[in-house]
């Protein structure tokens, strides 16, 4: 729920740092602040911004831009509510602390402890204690969120079936030996909370922190609220019809709602003063807990977890030794960021509709600084560049043993050097230089061969990224590594390759799900013999029907691992990871064409797809069911209709297209067909 991509991969943000003025007047303040949320709204492409500013207790400042709707004629106001995505993280952790401040849970002790039901097809989870779940060191593969993100649904299904679907997972790597971001890790949590407390998540955080510290403007998917005064949001830029509001069913890894004000008060009152949480609890949070495991020599990263927050030693402050803590948070449509300055009782959150929570960020950023700058303390805002180095054509002979195949949790790649130093991973060239880096062209970014002290060899990435008026974010993190031979019988490899190229369609999503309304939802395989014998795409084949990531990277770059199980039923072929189930596209059968007909899910709630086949060029009208829904895609996989997210009950079918009915077991869709284009 919160990703940044590697700079080698996306590029750098090759723009000027511009500074905004931090002056000693209250208006400046809210010059600055709103300067900073335009910059963020404009570069992230957000629809509206929300923001405030906590400070010794109180709300100081609060404002807002762009429109709360592009139809509605309603104002964008302070008490708007915006999901606030993976900050959610951050009340999970502070749920866990209390109970520790309690005495009614360890953090070091397992997690089996207080989930005795929680089980794995990996004999280690048994070593997973509490502490991991919030510091990302778990070893769970990621996040099992197939029916998360829902429309206008407070369902908690994937809450409710995670530890179902743990009970047939293995872990990546040993408990502790690395922290790599991990969604399920603080679902977990948010369960472990739920046993001790022996309350619903919600309602332990709403008794044990909100209203302890008065904050009214809180609320989870399914509290009675008005759900109107959550920001309207759009899949594209473009969109006038706004969806439905995004109901996120892993409350304490994404789901909850807030306004600004609320986001940056829960921040400054719990962890920048004691009352709600000790001492002790607040300074736990606080530590340095990435260093615990591997990770880079060089930390001068936007990423250097303690417990729940992504980085406790946030920049640009780190350089002037001012302590911050930030976590980000991306759902499918919401944005948002949370800086917190406890030795200066200060907080800021930034929420966005549309966005990127790392701008979001660093518009809390330029508030923190401006109103540092009050007090009179400078935060330095150095423009950073690579250190110097200079290009040489004399390349040691032994980084030729370092080129091969290279992965990450989503890809790989060939990296490649040539004798006169030029590096190719997967991107732009990069050139030698004196200092044993290789360099993009214009100098934004460098990598390094490392060795790591686990045997494994990484690609090393330095970089520094600017946006005009919100600063700069540095990057130091490992974001390839070099994936080991995996030699397979050639049993196993021809049972892969005869998948390459095949496409399977989702078949056990929600009918509410957010995913039918983006587009196609699908999966594929690939297979490249040759070049990558022993692996499918960044898999690495286990056996026939078995394959598992490999890449084990901390940080980010190793998130969410995507293995993957192969079944046959009723002479289907599904594929199953994470959670989701997909189908072989190649059984889908065609839609009857003739005027009237009927779809009816089957027991197993698998939904039904169809080729549009000769029915191209007919309206479609659909009788739905209590709790079904249908979507259509044209032959590029575009979403044509989508009746929970647009309310559609026809659609001409496009040539070449797919349609899909979702719903309950038994649930039936009574199908008319009409030749051209309706009235």
């Amino acid at each position: 729920m919160k990703r940044m991509g590697s700079l080698l991969l996306t590029g750098a943000l090759a723009l000027s740092l511009c500074v905004l003025p931090a002056g000693a007047a209250e208006d400046t303040l809210s010059e600055t602040a709103h300067a900073a949320a335009l910059a963020a709204q404009q570069y992230g492409g957000a629809q509206s911004i929300q923001y405030a500013l906590w400070q010794d207790g109180e709300i100081i400042l609060t404002g807002h831009a762009g429109d709360y709707s592009r139809t509605e004629n309603r104002a964008l106001t302070d008490d708007i509510l915006y999901g606030i995505g993976s900050v959610s993280k951050v009340y999970t952790t502070a749920a866990v602390l209390k109970l520790s401040d309690e005495g009614k849970l360890r953090l070091d002790a397992p997690v089996t402890t207080y989930l005795p039901d929680f089980t794995m097809a990996d004999a280690r989870y048994k070593d997973i204690t509490v502490r991991m779940l919030l510091n990302h060191s778990s070893g769970l593969a990621g996040s099992t969120t197939a029916n998360a993100f829902l429309l206008n649904d407070p369902d908690t299904l994937a809450a409710d079936t995670l530890l179902e679907e743990l009970s047939t997972q293995t872990l990546k790597a040993d408990p502790g030996a690395f922290s790599v971001y991990c969604n399920d890790g603080f679902t977990l949590a948010e369960l472990v909370v739920e046993a001790v407390s022996g309350m619903n998540f919600g309602q332990y955080v709403r008794q044990a922190l909100l209203e302890p510290a008065g904050l009214e403007n809180t609320y989870f998917p399914g509290d009675d609220f008005d759900a109107s005064r959550l920001a309207k949001t759009y899949l594209s830029a473009e969109d006038t019809q706004a969806l439905p509001n995004e109901s996120v069913g892993v409350h304490g890894t994404g789901g909850i709602y807030a306004t600004a004000s609320d986001l940056a008060a829960f921040g400054g009152l719990l962890f920048c003063q004691d009352g709600i949480l000790s001492e002790t609890a607040r300074t736990a949070s606080m530590a340095e807990e990435y260093a615990n495991g591997l990770w880079p020599e060089d930390d001068e990263d936007a990423v250097a977890y303690g417990l729940g927050w992504d980085n406790v030693h946030w920049y640009p402050f780190a350089y002037s030794d001012v302590q911050a803590l930030a976590k980000g948070g991306d759902t499918i449509v919401y944005h948002g960021g949370l800086v917190v300055l406890p030795q200066y009782h200060m907080a800021a959150a930034v929420l966005s509709s549309g966005g990127i929570s790392t701008y979001d960020e660093m518009a809390a950023n330029q508030m923190l600084i401006a109103a540092l700058a009050q007090q009179g303390v400078t935060v330095d805002q150095p423009t950073h560049t690579l250190p110097p180095a200079e290009r040489t054509t004399e390349v040691p002979m032994e980084l030729m043993d370092y080129v091969g195949l290279y992965g990450d949790s989503t890809q790989a790649t060939f990296v490649t050097l040539t004798e006169d130093g030029v590096l190719s991973a997967g991107g732009s060239p990069l050139y030698y230089y004196s200092d044993g880096s290789f360099r993009d062209e214009n100098q934004m970014v460098m990598v390094k061969f490392v060795e790591a002290d686990n045997g494994q060899t990484y690609l090393w990435q330095k970089a520094y990224a600017s946006v005009p008026g919100l600063g700069e974010v540095p990057s130091s993190s490992y974001i390839y590594m070099k994936l080991p031979d995996n030699p397979v019988s050639q049993d196993v490899q021809s049972a892969w390759d005869a998948r390459s190229g095949k496409l399977y369609l989702a078949a056990n999503l929600k009918y509410t799900n957010i995913q039918y309304a983006l587009a196609l939802p699908m999966a594929g395989l690939a297979t490249d013999p040759v070049n990558m014998p022993g692996y499918m795409v960044f898999d690495r084949m286990v056996d026939a029907n078995h394959a598992e990531g490999a890449a084990q990277i901390p940080g980010l770059d190793g998130r969410d691992w995507q293995n993957i199980t192969m079944t046959e039923q009723n002479g289907v072929e599904y594929l199953s990871t994470c959670g989701s189930i997909y189908m072989d596209i190649s059984a889908v059968e065609t839609l009857y064409g003739g005027s009237y007909s009927w779809s009816t899910i089957q027991s197993d709630g698998y939904a039904r797809w169809y080729q549009v086949g000769s029915a191209a060029g007919k309206t479609m009208s659909v009788q739905l069911p209590e709790e079904g829904g249908f979507a259509v895609y044209d032959a590029n996989g575009a979403v044509v209709a989508a009746s929970w997210a647009w309310g559609d009950t026809s659609a001409v079918l496009p040539e070449g297209g797919w349609v899909v009915f979702s719903g309950a077991p038994d649930a039936r869709f009574v199908l008319t067909l009409t030749a051209g284009e309706e009235k």
